[in-house]
């Protein structure tokens, strides 16, 4: 079986230099909030060319603990995306707030910025508190405009980067446009721990601070809550890990890169198989293919050893958890819903064999001339 990814892979790649990192940790004896987390900090911050980053304990509460710093509670209303891992929406209801759904661009997946003009004019007398725009799949929101609407409207924003580490918009990285942004390092992320792990980047000082202490219990001095907090902190062990991977994630990011355009290149114009539009500065968490016949492509793949996975089946307005007490915008998600019907992503990491990526290729278009 070819596997739709493979962490596994990523640490035997650099084995040693993890070995030696975690053995580091072990040796010092300090496992939480050490030398390592403020060492990856300070490199992930000047990686993604921001002033502050704070560890965390997930992408989730990265994104929890910025909306509670910034204010936004019981009450508000945080516009994002229904086409996104769940984690999104459910970091915005920790904090007690309540996500309103507005739809995607289809051709980029991500969160359409004419919808969200709309969004912002048609809610101007119970303003919108934050936007939270995701980085989909390892490709750049249209986060120009989204940034004009929210300067216009006084919104911050919030980037979901967590399947986006690395990618660009011109000379920035994502993460350093919005007033902050979350990272995840879930295993199998761009720059993935062996765990669970997350990040916030900031460029702004005073609310960096805040941060911090909501991220351990609201102390500036221990045993002290100047601010109501929680417990959601980077361990060392994962930092430590993280600290050798972010040395490799250029490098990497540039090998997924070069398998999507083998992929692109093997399936354009195959009847029935809709491939990703390439924008400069994707990073291709996954690489998604479009199919009117996703499900029997799936099952053709599936029946050959190719693996793959459906990201995601359903969109977070239509979950049992969801559906029916969520407002979209606009009232029904076309874009999103045809979207989420006919998705589905193959192998991509960097470590995958371009021979094992050429059987992928081969296997769809075998499954497409058998179905013309």
């Amino acid at each position: 079986m070819i596997p739709i990814c493979d962490p596994r892979a990523a640490y035997l790649e650099h084995q040693d230099e993890i070995d030696a990192a975690v053995r580091r940790v072990l040796d010092r004896g300090r496992y939480i909030l050490g030398a390592e987390t403020s060492a990856f900090e300070s490199e992930f911050a000047d990686w993604l060319g921001v002033r502050h980053v704070i560890g965390v304990a997930s992408g989730t509460d990265a994104l929890h603990v910025v909306l509670r710093a910034l204010g936004v509670g019981a009450g508000d209303l945080v516009a994002t995306v229904a086409h996104t891992a769940v984690a999104t929406a459910a970091a915005i209801e920790l904090a007690g707030a309540t996500p309103i759904f507005v739809d995607i661009d289809e051709e980029s997946f991500n969160l359409s910025p004419s919808a969200l003009a709309e969004l912002l004019d048609r809610y101007a007398e119970r303003p919108i508190r934050a936007i939270v725009p995701v980085h989909l799949y390892g490709r750049p929101a249209s986060i120009a405009e989204i940034m004009e609407l929210a300067g216009r409207y006084r919104v911050p924003v919030i980037e979901d980067a967590s399947q986006a580490h690395g990618a660009r918009i011109g000379d920035r990285r994502v993460g350093s446009f919005g007033t902050a942004a979350a990272f995840s390092f879930y295993p199998t992320k761009n720059l993935g721990a062996i765990g669970d792990g997350g990040a916030i980047a900031t460029d702004d000082d005073r609310l960096a601070e805040k941060m911090r202490r909501i991220r351990e219990y609201g102390w500036r001095n221990r045993y002290v809550s100047e601010d109501p907090g929680m417990n959601s902190r980077l361990d060392e062990l994962q930092a430590a890990i993280l600290r050798v991977k972010l040395r490799y994630l250029d490098h990497d990011n540039d090998r997924r890169r070069g398998i999507a355009a083998r992929y692109s290149l093997a399936l354009a114009g195959i009847d029935g198989i809709g491939i990703p539009y390439d924008v400069p500065g994707h990073v291709y968490h996954q690489y998604v293919v479009r199919s009117q016949r996703r499900d029997s492509l799936r099952s053709y793949l599936e029946r050959r050893g190719v693996g793959s996975l459906v990201h995601y089946p359903m969109a977070v307005h239509q979950q049992p958890a969801y559906a029916g007490r969520i407002k979209c915008f606009p009232s029904v998600l076309e874009a999103t819903e045809r979207v989420v019907s006919e998705i589905l992503s193959i192998p991509m990491y960097p470590q995958l064999d371009p021979a094992d990526a050429g059987v992928v290729s081969r296997t769809i278009e075998e499954w497409a001339t058998e179905r013309s």
